[in-house]
Protein backbone atom coordinates (compact mmCIF):
# COMPACT_ATOMS: atom_id res chain seq x y z
CA UNK A 1 0.00 0.00 0.00
CA UNK A 2 1.46 3.90 -1.05
CA UNK A 3 1.88 6.33 2.01
CA UNK A 4 -2.03 7.70 2.67
CA UNK A 5 -0.91 9.75 5.89
CA UNK A 6 -1.34 12.92 4.58
CA UNK A 7 -4.70 12.07 3.11
CA UNK A 8 -5.23 10.97 6.06
CA UNK A 9 -4.33 13.83 8.27
CA UNK A 10 -6.13 16.23 5.73
CA UNK A 11 -9.43 14.28 6.74
CA UNK A 12 -8.61 14.29 10.55
CA UNK A 13 -8.32 10.96 10.83
CA UNK A 14 -6.30 9.84 14.57
CA UNK A 15 -3.97 8.45 12.91
CA UNK A 16 -2.21 5.91 15.39
CA UNK A 17 -6.08 4.79 16.14
CA UNK A 18 -6.52 4.40 12.31
CA UNK A 19 -3.26 2.68 11.55
CA UNK A 20 -4.33 -0.10 14.80
CA UNK A 21 -7.52 -0.68 13.46
CA UNK A 22 -6.16 -1.36 10.07
CA UNK A 23 -3.59 -3.45 11.68
CA UNK A 24 -5.95 -5.81 13.52
CA UNK A 25 -8.31 -5.90 10.35
CA UNK A 26 -5.40 -6.75 7.99
CA UNK A 27 -4.59 -9.65 10.05
CA UNK A 28 -8.28 -10.86 10.92
CA UNK A 29 -9.01 -10.61 6.96
CA UNK A 30 -5.51 -12.69 6.60
CA UNK A 31 -6.57 -15.54 9.02
CA UNK A 32 -10.58 -15.67 7.79
CA UNK A 33 -10.26 -15.19 3.65
CA UNK A 34 -6.76 -15.75 2.63
CA UNK A 35 -6.09 -19.44 4.57
CA UNK A 36 -9.36 -20.48 2.40
CA UNK A 37 -8.35 -23.00 -0.32
CA UNK A 38 -9.57 -23.80 -3.54
CA UNK A 39 -10.75 -19.50 -3.78
CA UNK A 40 -11.91 -18.40 -7.73
CA UNK A 41 -8.84 -16.52 -9.19
CA UNK A 42 -11.59 -13.65 -9.57
CA UNK A 43 -10.97 -13.06 -5.44
CA UNK A 44 -8.10 -12.02 -6.34
CA UNK A 45 -10.05 -8.17 -7.49
CA UNK A 46 -12.10 -7.87 -3.85
CA UNK A 47 -8.46 -8.94 -2.18
CA UNK A 48 -7.03 -5.86 -3.70
CA UNK A 49 -9.96 -3.67 -2.93
CA UNK A 50 -9.78 -4.80 0.78
CA UNK A 51 -6.23 -4.08 1.04
CA UNK A 52 -6.65 -0.54 -0.21
CA UNK A 53 -9.89 0.18 1.00
CA UNK A 54 -9.19 3.01 3.09
CA UNK A 55 -6.11 4.30 0.83
CA UNK A 56 -6.54 3.86 -3.14
CA UNK A 57 -10.47 3.91 -2.95
CA UNK A 58 -10.37 7.00 -0.51
CA UNK A 59 -8.09 8.85 -3.08
CA UNK A 60 -10.14 8.15 -5.59
CA UNK A 61 -13.41 9.74 -3.68
CA UNK A 62 -10.98 12.78 -3.14
CA UNK A 63 -10.26 13.04 -6.37
CA UNK A 64 -13.56 13.09 -7.56
CA UNK A 65 -14.30 15.86 -4.76
CA UNK A 66 -11.55 17.87 -6.23
CA UNK A 67 -13.31 17.78 -9.81
CA UNK A 68 -16.51 18.67 -7.78
CA UNK A 69 -18.17 15.52 -7.34
CA UNK A 70 -20.29 15.46 -4.10
CA UNK A 71 -19.76 12.33 -1.87
CA UNK A 72 -22.88 11.11 -0.26
CA UNK A 73 -22.89 8.54 3.07
CA UNK A 74 -25.85 6.23 3.49
CA UNK A 75 -26.38 3.88 6.51
CA UNK A 76 -29.50 1.38 4.49
CA UNK A 77 -30.00 0.30 1.51
CA UNK A 78 -33.48 2.60 0.90
CA UNK A 79 -31.29 5.55 0.00
CA UNK A 80 -31.13 5.30 -3.73
CA UNK A 81 -27.34 5.56 -5.09
CA UNK A 82 -29.82 6.03 -8.69
CA UNK A 83 -30.48 9.33 -7.83
CA UNK A 84 -26.73 10.19 -6.06
CA UNK A 85 -25.54 9.43 -9.47
CA UNK A 86 -27.96 11.60 -11.74
CA UNK A 87 -25.94 13.98 -9.88
CA UNK A 88 -22.47 12.05 -10.97
CA UNK A 89 -22.44 11.96 -7.32
CA UNK A 90 -20.49 8.94 -5.84
CA UNK A 91 -22.49 6.96 -3.08
CA UNK A 92 -20.46 5.14 -0.45
CA UNK A 93 -21.62 2.93 2.67
CA UNK A 94 -20.71 3.82 6.20
CA UNK A 95 -22.48 0.79 8.15
CA UNK A 96 -19.00 -0.42 10.66
CA UNK A 97 -18.83 -4.17 11.86
CA UNK A 98 -16.00 -3.56 14.31
CA UNK A 99 -16.51 -3.34 17.91
CA UNK A 100 -14.46 -0.24 17.95
CA UNK A 101 -14.44 2.82 20.66
CA UNK A 102 -17.60 1.28 21.71
CA UNK A 103 -16.57 2.86 24.94
CA UNK A 104 -16.58 6.24 24.00
CA UNK A 105 -19.45 5.67 22.00
CA UNK A 106 -21.45 4.48 25.55
CA UNK A 107 -20.77 7.78 26.92
CA UNK A 108 -23.65 9.18 24.11
CA UNK A 109 -25.76 5.92 23.94
CA UNK A 110 -27.50 3.42 25.92
CA UNK A 111 -25.46 0.36 26.27
CA UNK A 112 -27.95 -1.52 25.50
CA UNK A 113 -27.95 -0.37 22.19
CA UNK A 114 -27.11 -2.53 18.69
CA UNK A 115 -23.51 -3.21 17.96
CA UNK A 116 -24.39 -1.97 14.22
CA UNK A 117 -25.20 1.75 15.83
CA UNK A 118 -22.65 1.36 18.83
CA UNK A 119 -19.58 0.90 15.46
CA UNK A 120 -21.02 3.61 13.73
CA UNK A 121 -20.00 6.31 17.00
CA UNK A 122 -17.20 4.58 17.77
CA UNK A 123 -15.88 5.18 14.22
CA UNK A 124 -16.81 9.07 14.59
CA UNK A 125 -16.06 9.79 17.79
CA UNK A 126 -12.20 7.60 17.29
CA UNK A 127 -11.98 9.56 14.14
CA UNK A 128 -11.29 5.91 11.90
CA UNK A 129 -13.12 6.01 8.88
CA UNK A 130 -12.11 8.17 6.00
CA UNK A 131 -15.41 7.27 4.10
CA UNK A 132 -17.40 8.98 6.92
CA UNK A 133 -15.10 12.31 6.82
CA UNK A 134 -14.63 12.40 3.27
CA UNK A 135 -19.16 12.88 3.00
CA UNK A 136 -20.53 16.14 1.66
CA UNK A 137 -23.70 14.31 2.67
CA UNK A 138 -25.02 11.89 5.16
CA UNK A 139 -28.14 9.90 5.28
CA UNK A 140 -29.35 8.28 7.98
CA UNK A 141 -32.69 7.00 7.02
CA UNK A 142 -35.37 6.92 10.29
CA UNK A 143 -35.82 2.80 9.83
CA UNK A 144 -35.42 1.26 13.48
CA UNK A 145 -36.26 3.48 16.97
CA UNK A 146 -32.85 2.82 17.68
CA UNK A 147 -31.42 4.71 14.75
CA UNK A 148 -33.63 7.09 14.21
CA UNK A 149 -32.75 8.84 18.13
CA UNK A 150 -29.16 7.52 17.77
CA UNK A 151 -29.19 10.15 14.46
CA UNK A 152 -30.58 13.14 16.94
CA UNK A 153 -26.73 12.43 18.74
CA UNK A 154 -24.60 11.74 15.52
CA UNK A 155 -26.32 14.71 13.65
CA UNK A 156 -24.69 17.54 15.14
CA UNK A 157 -21.43 15.70 15.09
CA UNK A 158 -21.46 15.76 11.29
CA UNK A 159 -21.40 18.32 8.76
CA UNK A 160 -24.33 17.98 6.97
CA UNK A 161 -26.75 15.61 8.27
CA UNK A 162 -29.52 14.77 6.32
CA UNK A 163 -32.42 12.26 7.72
CA UNK A 164 -35.06 10.44 5.47
CA UNK A 165 -38.26 9.18 7.22
CA UNK A 166 -39.39 5.68 6.13
CA UNK A 167 -42.72 4.30 5.84
CA UNK A 168 -43.48 1.43 8.10
CA UNK A 169 -46.69 0.08 6.65
CA UNK A 170 -47.00 -1.25 3.06
CA UNK A 171 -49.75 0.72 1.89
CA UNK A 172 -50.38 3.19 -0.38
CA UNK A 173 -49.64 6.11 2.26
CA UNK A 174 -46.33 4.58 3.14
CA UNK A 175 -45.75 4.43 -0.92
CA UNK A 176 -47.01 7.94 -1.24
CA UNK A 177 -44.10 8.83 1.93
CA UNK A 178 -41.64 7.44 0.47
CA UNK A 179 -41.88 8.93 -2.98
CA UNK A 180 -42.08 12.25 -1.03
CA UNK A 181 -39.20 11.55 0.51
CA UNK A 182 -37.31 10.82 -2.67
CA UNK A 183 -38.51 13.72 -3.94
CA UNK A 184 -36.90 16.31 -1.48
CA UNK A 185 -33.78 14.16 -1.34
CA UNK A 186 -33.33 14.82 -5.21
CA UNK A 187 -33.97 18.53 -4.61
CA UNK A 188 -31.23 18.18 -1.51
CA UNK A 189 -29.04 16.23 -3.96
CA UNK A 190 -29.68 19.41 -6.75
CA UNK A 191 -28.87 22.08 -4.18
CA UNK A 192 -25.67 20.48 -2.51
CA UNK A 193 -24.18 19.21 -6.43
CA UNK A 194 -25.49 22.07 -8.08
CA UNK A 195 -26.13 20.27 -10.78
CA UNK A 196 -29.80 19.63 -12.06
CA UNK A 197 -31.42 16.23 -12.45
CA UNK A 198 -32.53 15.46 -15.95
CA UNK A 199 -34.46 12.48 -17.55
CA UNK A 200 -30.72 11.39 -19.43
CA UNK A 201 -28.96 11.72 -16.05
CA UNK A 202 -31.91 9.63 -14.18
CA UNK A 203 -31.81 7.08 -16.28
CA UNK A 204 -28.01 6.25 -16.35
CA UNK A 205 -28.28 6.51 -12.95
CA UNK A 206 -31.30 3.78 -13.04
CA UNK A 207 -29.26 1.72 -15.62
CA UNK A 208 -25.78 1.92 -13.82
CA UNK A 209 -27.39 0.33 -10.58
CA UNK A 210 -29.29 -2.13 -12.57
CA UNK A 211 -26.05 -3.40 -14.21
CA UNK A 212 -24.61 -3.53 -10.98
CA UNK A 213 -27.32 -5.66 -9.34
CA UNK A 214 -27.73 -7.91 -12.60
CA UNK A 215 -23.90 -8.91 -11.71
CA UNK A 216 -25.14 -10.20 -8.07
CA UNK A 217 -28.01 -11.58 -9.57
CA UNK A 218 -25.77 -13.67 -11.83
CA UNK A 219 -23.52 -14.52 -8.60
CA UNK A 220 -26.44 -15.80 -6.50
CA UNK A 221 -27.69 -17.81 -9.20
CA UNK A 222 -24.62 -19.84 -9.59
CA UNK A 223 -24.23 -20.67 -6.22
CA UNK A 224 -27.20 -23.25 -6.72
CA UNK A 225 -24.73 -25.52 -7.96
CA UNK A 226 -23.44 -28.54 -5.58
CA UNK A 227 -20.49 -28.20 -5.29
CA UNK A 228 -20.80 -24.38 -4.86
CA UNK A 229 -18.44 -22.71 -6.56
CA UNK A 230 -17.64 -19.89 -4.02
CA UNK A 231 -17.77 -19.83 -0.21
CA UNK A 232 -20.29 -17.65 1.46
CA UNK A 233 -17.39 -15.83 3.00
CA UNK A 234 -16.29 -14.59 -0.51
CA UNK A 235 -19.74 -14.02 -1.85
CA UNK A 236 -20.11 -11.80 1.17
CA UNK A 237 -16.90 -9.88 0.72
CA UNK A 238 -18.60 -9.09 -2.91
CA UNK A 239 -21.92 -7.64 -1.06
CA UNK A 240 -19.38 -5.77 1.18
CA UNK A 241 -17.40 -4.19 -1.52
CA UNK A 242 -21.07 -3.10 -3.40
CA UNK A 243 -21.19 -0.44 -0.92
CA UNK A 244 -17.65 1.14 -1.65
CA UNK A 245 -16.52 0.52 -5.31
CA UNK A 246 -16.70 2.34 -8.24
CA UNK A 247 -19.87 0.86 -9.29
CA UNK A 248 -19.16 0.34 -13.34
CA UNK A 249 -15.87 -1.14 -11.95
CA UNK A 250 -17.64 -3.37 -9.35
CA UNK A 251 -20.30 -4.62 -12.13
CA UNK A 252 -17.06 -5.53 -14.08
CA UNK A 253 -15.57 -7.36 -11.58
CA UNK A 254 -18.18 -9.20 -10.61
CA UNK A 255 -19.60 -10.44 -14.01
CA UNK A 256 -15.58 -11.76 -14.56
CA UNK A 257 -15.59 -13.83 -11.51
CA UNK A 258 -19.19 -14.98 -12.53
CA UNK A 259 -17.24 -16.03 -15.65
CA UNK A 260 -15.23 -18.16 -13.73
CA UNK A 261 -17.58 -19.29 -11.37
CA UNK A 262 -19.51 -20.72 -14.43
CA UNK A 263 -16.64 -22.68 -15.73
CA UNK A 264 -16.34 -23.98 -11.93
CA UNK A 265 -19.53 -25.06 -12.38
CA UNK A 266 -19.39 -27.03 -15.54
CA UNK A 267 -16.84 -28.61 -14.10
CA UNK A 268 -18.12 -29.52 -10.87
CA UNK A 269 -15.65 -27.61 -9.45
CA UNK A 270 -16.56 -26.23 -5.83
CA UNK A 271 -14.98 -24.55 -2.73
CA UNK A 272 -16.45 -27.81 -0.88
CA UNK A 273 -17.08 -31.29 -1.37
CA UNK A 274 -20.31 -31.84 -3.00
CA UNK A 275 -23.24 -33.23 -0.50
CA UNK A 276 -22.08 -30.45 2.00
CA UNK A 277 -24.56 -28.80 4.41
CA UNK A 278 -26.16 -25.54 2.53
CA UNK A 279 -27.64 -23.01 5.00
CA UNK A 280 -28.71 -19.80 3.89
CA UNK A 281 -28.19 -16.77 6.82
CA UNK A 282 -31.17 -14.55 7.23
CA UNK A 283 -31.46 -11.49 9.47
CA UNK A 284 -29.42 -8.47 10.37
CA UNK A 285 -26.63 -7.04 8.08
CA UNK A 286 -23.33 -7.91 8.19
CA UNK A 287 -21.29 -4.78 7.43
CA UNK A 288 -17.24 -4.91 7.24
CA UNK A 289 -15.41 -6.69 9.33
CA UNK A 290 -18.47 -8.66 10.80
CA UNK A 291 -17.19 -11.98 9.57
CA UNK A 292 -17.63 -14.09 12.88
CA UNK A 293 -20.91 -15.70 12.47
CA UNK A 294 -20.37 -16.56 8.39
CA UNK A 295 -16.32 -17.71 9.68
CA UNK A 296 -17.60 -19.94 12.01
CA UNK A 297 -20.42 -21.27 9.89
CA UNK A 298 -18.10 -22.60 6.66
CA UNK A 299 -15.57 -24.11 9.44
CA UNK A 300 -18.16 -26.45 10.84
CA UNK A 301 -18.59 -28.25 7.68
CA UNK A 302 -21.17 -25.99 6.13
CA UNK A 303 -21.54 -23.64 3.10
CA UNK A 304 -23.61 -20.32 3.06
CA UNK A 305 -25.03 -20.68 -0.41
CA UNK A 306 -27.19 -16.92 0.29
CA UNK A 307 -27.79 -14.07 2.69
CA UNK A 308 -31.69 -12.77 3.31
CA UNK A 309 -29.78 -9.81 4.49
CA UNK A 310 -29.27 -6.05 3.26
CA UNK A 311 -26.18 -6.78 2.71
CA UNK A 312 -27.16 -9.61 0.44
CA UNK A 313 -30.67 -9.95 -1.31
CA UNK A 314 -32.49 -7.39 0.26
CA UNK A 315 -30.26 -4.59 -1.35
CA UNK A 316 -29.74 -6.95 -4.44
CA UNK A 317 -33.17 -8.36 -5.51
CA UNK A 318 -34.81 -6.07 -7.47
CA UNK A 319 -34.19 -3.82 -10.51
CA UNK A 320 -35.39 -0.55 -11.16
CA UNK A 321 -38.13 -0.11 -14.22
CA UNK A 322 -36.21 2.00 -17.14
CA UNK A 323 -39.11 2.17 -19.01
CA UNK A 324 -40.62 6.19 -18.46
CA UNK A 325 -38.98 8.94 -20.03
CA UNK A 326 -40.04 11.73 -17.47
CA UNK A 327 -38.65 12.65 -14.21
CA UNK A 328 -41.87 11.68 -12.38
CA UNK A 329 -41.94 8.22 -14.51
CA UNK A 330 -38.51 7.52 -13.63
CA UNK A 331 -39.31 8.43 -9.68
CA UNK A 332 -42.31 6.46 -9.27
CA UNK A 333 -40.04 3.30 -10.81
CA UNK A 334 -37.18 4.09 -8.30
CA UNK A 335 -40.16 4.11 -5.60
CA UNK A 336 -41.70 0.78 -6.60
CA UNK A 337 -38.50 -0.62 -6.45
CA UNK A 338 -37.27 0.29 -3.05
CA UNK A 339 -40.68 -0.22 -2.29
CA UNK A 340 -40.52 -4.03 -2.45
CA UNK A 341 -37.37 -4.15 0.24
CA UNK A 342 -39.29 -6.58 3.06
CA UNK A 343 -37.13 -4.91 5.93
CA UNK A 344 -38.33 -5.93 9.69
CA UNK A 345 -39.49 -2.30 10.39
CA UNK A 346 -42.47 -2.82 7.84
CA UNK A 347 -45.49 -4.25 9.87
CA UNK A 348 -46.90 -6.97 8.95
CA UNK A 349 -43.71 -8.42 6.67
CA UNK A 350 -44.97 -11.83 5.25
CA UNK A 351 -42.78 -11.37 1.80
CA UNK A 352 -39.63 -11.75 4.17
CA UNK A 353 -40.60 -15.10 5.15
CA UNK A 354 -41.77 -16.79 1.98
CA UNK A 355 -38.57 -14.83 0.07
CA UNK A 356 -36.36 -17.41 2.73
CA UNK A 357 -38.75 -20.25 1.36
CA UNK A 358 -38.20 -18.74 -1.83
CA UNK A 359 -34.23 -18.83 -1.49
CA UNK A 360 -34.25 -22.28 0.44
CA UNK A 361 -35.85 -24.10 -2.95
CA UNK A 362 -33.69 -22.03 -5.72
CA UNK A 363 -30.43 -22.48 -3.61
CA UNK A 364 -30.98 -26.41 -2.74
CA UNK A 365 -30.44 -25.13 1.57
CA UNK A 366 -30.50 -28.19 3.95
CA UNK A 367 -31.32 -25.17 7.01
CA UNK A 368 -31.75 -21.10 7.50
CA UNK A 369 -29.82 -19.95 10.36
CA UNK A 370 -31.45 -16.58 11.53
CA UNK A 371 -28.89 -13.88 12.97
CA UNK A 372 -29.92 -11.19 15.11
CA UNK A 373 -27.76 -8.45 16.58
CA UNK A 374 -28.38 -8.24 20.25
CA UNK A 375 -30.37 -5.11 20.81
CA UNK A 376 -31.82 -5.44 17.12
CA UNK A 377 -35.61 -5.21 18.21
CA UNK A 378 -37.02 -5.75 14.83
CA UNK A 379 -35.25 -8.82 13.67
CA UNK A 380 -34.89 -10.02 17.56
CA UNK A 381 -39.16 -10.14 17.17
CA UNK A 382 -39.60 -11.10 14.12
CA UNK A 383 -37.13 -14.14 14.54
CA UNK A 384 -39.43 -16.25 16.40
CA UNK A 385 -42.54 -16.05 13.86
CA UNK A 386 -39.95 -16.80 10.85
CA UNK A 387 -38.61 -19.65 12.44
CA UNK A 388 -42.18 -21.35 13.43
CA UNK A 389 -43.41 -21.06 9.69
CA UNK A 390 -39.70 -22.06 8.34
CA UNK A 391 -40.11 -25.15 10.63
CA UNK A 392 -43.93 -25.34 9.61
CA UNK A 393 -42.66 -25.96 6.03
CA UNK A 394 -40.48 -28.29 6.83
CA UNK A 395 -37.34 -25.69 7.01
CA UNK A 396 -34.81 -26.38 9.90
CA UNK A 397 -33.69 -22.98 11.41
CA UNK A 398 -31.49 -22.27 14.24
CA UNK A 399 -31.60 -18.74 15.81
CA UNK A 400 -28.41 -16.85 16.89
CA UNK A 401 -28.52 -13.77 18.70
CA UNK A 402 -25.15 -12.20 19.01
CA UNK A 403 -22.66 -8.91 18.73
CA UNK A 404 -19.36 -7.66 17.38
CA UNK A 405 -17.42 -9.13 20.59
CA UNK A 406 -15.30 -12.72 20.50
CA UNK A 407 -16.40 -13.61 23.70
CA UNK A 408 -19.31 -15.77 22.38
CA UNK A 409 -17.38 -17.67 19.81
CA UNK A 410 -17.04 -21.05 21.55
CA UNK A 411 -20.62 -20.83 22.22
CA UNK A 412 -21.81 -20.21 18.73
CA UNK A 413 -19.80 -22.44 17.30
CA UNK A 414 -21.07 -25.10 19.17
CA UNK A 415 -24.46 -24.53 18.59
CA UNK A 416 -23.93 -24.39 14.52
CA UNK A 417 -21.82 -27.57 14.60
CA UNK A 418 -24.65 -29.21 16.72
CA UNK A 419 -27.38 -27.58 13.99
CA UNK A 420 -25.25 -28.91 11.40
CA UNK A 421 -25.06 -32.39 12.44
CA UNK A 422 -28.97 -31.87 12.80
CA UNK A 423 -29.09 -31.56 9.27
CA UNK A 424 -26.81 -34.34 8.10
CA UNK A 425 -28.85 -37.26 10.22
CA UNK A 426 -32.06 -35.60 8.30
Amino acid sequence: MADYTKMWQDLGLDIESHEALLSVLGKAYADIFLVQKNRPEGMKYFDFVMSEVHGLRIKEIMDAKAQGRIVVGSYCTFVPEELVLAVDGVAVGLCAGAEFGFEAAETLLPRNTCSLIKSVFGFKLGRVCPYLESCDIVVGENTCDGKKKAYEILAPLVKDFYVMDMPQVKSEMGRKLLREEYRKFMAKLEMESGKEITPASLKRGIEIVNEKRKAMLRLNALRAADPTPISGLDALLINQVFFHDDPVRFTDSVNKICDELEIRVKDHTGVAPKGTTRLIVSGCPMAVPNWKVPMLIESSNAVIVGEESCVGERSTRWLTDVKGSTIDEMLDAIVDRYFNIDCAIFTPNPSRVNHVKEMVKDLHANGVIHYSLQFCQPYIIESNPVEKELEKSHIPTLRLETDYSQEDTGQLKTRIEAFVERLKKR
